[in-house]
């Protein structure tokens, strides 16, 4: 079972060290901005290292806009993104699953998200998997609601999306955990990454308050669950540096392994 977290990028191989992670993420560029990924000194390192790597696309990406000025680019940089990770051996680009905006018409997101991938394909295809994550926030989100993330997997299911279940997104999106691997599985056929986080914010609170496991709202052998449920591999993206994060590694690797 690898189990790891979400590190800062300078030196990403030494921050798994010091947590005893399996496996780490990371960004490629500031998450707010435009910026394509360049390439990175330690590249030939981190190819090698035993450690599972996995890239986390800017948050600033959303391919299900209606707005061409951030569609557009999004697309790009998803794959800018996707290329650079390739570089370095990384299982899997996660990216979230994007928004319409207020008074948009939702549909419209998911059939942006099929031609992200269409894009994609004329682009020469996608150098390694695609994991879309669910979100917390938005009531016109592609992938807050099971329902739409249904419809969002019926536009993307066929180009070879992954997924990634984010416990605390989950939690705070309001869908209930108990259970949750197989009503995901059921609609995308599989779960490539848990991000296991705990929430600071209430069951569909729609708040994406990340929270280290034991101190928040979920009851932490729910998320333990969803690991084993899903046989993945598991990242935590919970605050408290190294001390919080190894702590959390520590308690998912005790019962997860079990």
């Amino acid at each position: 079972m690898r189990i790891g977290a979400h590190v800062d990028s300078a030196d990403p191989l030494a921050e798994a060290a010091v947590r005893g992670a399996d496996a780490v993420q990371f960004f490629l560029t500031d998450p707010q901005k435009y910026n394509s990924p360049k390439p990175r000194e330690d590249a030939d390192l981190i190819r090698a290292a035993e450690v599972d790597v996995y890239v986390h696309a800017p948050y600033i990406v959303n391919v299900a806009s209606p707005n061409n000025r951030i569609r557009i680019p999004s697309r790009k940089l998803l794959m800018a993104h996707a290329r650079a990770a390739a570089e370095l051996g990384a299982k899997g680009l996660i990216v979230h699953g994007g928004h319409v905006g207020s008074g948009a018409d939702l549909a419209a997101g998911f059939v942006n998200w099929r031609k992200a991938f269409e894009y994609a394909e004329s682009e020469g295809g996608l150098p390694l998997p695609i994991l879309i994550e669910n979100t917390a926030g938005g009531d016109n989100a592609c992938a807050r609601r099971f329902d739409d993330l249904a419809r969002l997997w019926e536009a993307v299911g066929g180009f070879g999306a992954g997924f990634c279940l984010d416990t605390c997104h989950a939690f705070a999106g309001g869908e209930d955990l108990t259970g949750i691997v197989d009503r995901v599985k059921s609609i995308t056929g599989r779960i490539d990454l848990i991000h296991a986080n705990d929430s600071k914010g209430g069951f569909d609170s729609g708040q994406d308050r990340h929270d280290n496991l034991g101190n928040g709202k979920i009851d932490p052998e729910l998320v333990v669950a969803a690991i084993r449920a899903s046989g993945a591999p598991a990242i935590v993206e919970t605050p408290g540096g190294v001390e919080g994060q190894s702590a959390d590694i520590a308690l998912l690797r005790e019962r997860a392994g079990n």
